[in-house]
């Protein structure tokens, strides 16, 4: 199984997201950097059992990629083999 990790400590934007993610999963070149292409990709394009996960996300970017993580939850459901997951940063206790 492929695992691809996409650190969000360094994610402000859909560009920023993209960019990201086609330094670390084989995307075509014709690639549109929307979120049909992405599910469309993943769904037919992708070489699977693929795991994605996504660190440090803020609560702020929960809101912000909320289409983006429903649409990844929409292919897990859909596509044997590929898996998604996210996770919030992690805050050091202050004492």
């Amino acid at each position: 199984m492929k695992n691809i990790y996409i650190d969000f400590s360094d994610i402000g934007d859909d560009e920023d997201f993209y960019a990201q993610l086609k330094e670390k999963c084989p995307l075509p070149e014709y690639f549109g950097n929307n979120l049909d292409a992405l599910y469309d990709v993943i769904t037919g394009g992708l070489e699977m059992p693929l795991n994605l996960e996504f660190v440090n996300m803020t609560v702020d970017q929960l809101e912000t990629f909320e289409d983006l993580l429903t649409t990844l939850e929409e292919a897990e459901e859909e596509v044997e083999g590929f898996t998604f997951s996210y996770y919030l940063e992690q805050y050091e206790d202050e004492e």
